[in-house]
């Protein structure tokens, strides 16, 4: 019976370790997504630019900054030129 209260004890800690490390690791190194998801998720039209009313979030917030040649779509061109949007420090 002792044996048994030890073994459980192992095995819940080793599984409180193994759920903790991969939740540390689940935000790390997420990137960005590629143009190419960008329109496969926001391109209504399917014409490869994304226009103020198709784009939501940051690039909605930004639409101005990153649509350089103010022609009111973003281009692949204009997308890899955009300022980088800056990441809230972590303690």
């Amino acid at each position: 019976m002792k044996n048994k209260v030890i073994q459980l004890g192992v095995m819940g800690v080793f599984l409180l370790m193994f759920s903790y490390g991969n939740a540390q690791e689940k935000g790390k190194g997420k990137k960005p997504p590629t143009f190419t998801e960008l329109l496969e998720k926001m391109d209504k039209n399917d014409d490869g630019m994304l226009s103020k009313d198709e784009v939501k979030g940051p690039l909605k917030d930004n639409f101005a900054e990153i649509d350089t040649d103010e022609d009111g779509y973003i281009t692949e061109e204009e997308m890899k030129k955009a300022p980088k949007p800056e990441r809230p420090e972590r303690n």
